[in-house]
């Protein structure tokens, strides 16, 4: 079965409400391929491995977080740039990129997957920090080191933790990726600790001084669970095939 490039778009558009969001970057379709879609791969970057393993996979569109143009980049066609473009363009592959939207589905969402894979109870409506990204989990814990223990083994990756001030544990304050500046909202919202993809000098003395510890672990590693439950949902309501290629980043 097929559907087309059009539908696809108005089918994530609709699940993910991209108007609603003020984005780094455009969101929906980047590039444009061709008319018919039969099979949809989904990745977390538009990097050249996935663009080339989609290739290999003879996909017709690619679903990701991380699309090809952000805010304030350089617009030439140069190096990686050319490359990415040559080969979409060459195998008239389209590419679909949804940023925050895919962060901020409430079940499908980076941050609602990734509370799901953690085993994480979601608080109905508790959202924190800019444009309300941040998601409330709970699930109790002795204390940090047996989040992160459990967080380790989940993921696959040591995690970067500052343990805070030893308390139990039991609202998981989450927002993946690169949302360490979401920590101090996190705080204010009443988690016991953050978990988010990365760490800047600032949050080791946030966690210190408030109580709250704090987990980096790893901004793909977070965000590897949105694109596939997204293209899943889709392919589903489109009656065509779907398969996530996950590009090993060990950031």
């Amino acid at each position: 079965m097929s559907s087309t490039r059009d539908a696809l778009g108005l089918t994530l558009d609709r699940l993910l409400q991209p108007s609603q969001f003020k984005d780094y970057g455009p969101n929906g379709l980047q590039v444009e391929g061709k008319a018919r879609i039969a099979r949809l791969v989904s990745g977390v970057t538009a990097s050249l491995a996935l663009i080339d393993a989609a290739i290999e996979a003879q996909a017709d569109a690619i679903l990701v977080h991380h699309g090809l143009f952000w805010r304030g980049q350089d617009g030439r066609v140069t190096g990686w740039m050319r490359q990415r473009l040559g080969k979409l363009m060459a195998h008239d592959i389209n590419l679909f990129a949804y940023h925050l939207p895919l962060d901020a589905h409430p079940a499908l969402g980076n941050n609602a997957q990734l509370a799901r894979v953690l085993g994480l109870d979601l608080e109905a409506d508790a959202r924190f920090g800019d444009q309300s990204l941040g998601f409330i989990g709970q699930r109790g814990f002795d204390g940090a080191q047996q989040l992160a223990a459990h967080v380790q083994t989940v993921l696959g990756r040591e995690v970067t933790l500052v343990p805070g001030d030893g308390r139990p544990l039991r609202r998981i304050g989450l927002c993946t990726g690169g949302a360490q500046g979401y920590f101090e909202a996190a705080i204010a919202a009443g988690v016991d600790a953050f978990i988010t993809g990365e760490i800047s000098e600032p949050q080791a003395h946030y966690a210190r001084e408030s109580g709250v510890a704090y987990l980096a672990c790893g901004h793909h590693a977070t965000e590897r669970y949105g694109a596939p439950a997204v293209g899943a949902q889709v392919a589903a309501e489109l009656g065509i095939a779907h398969h996530f290629i996950d590009i090993p980043n060990p950031a």
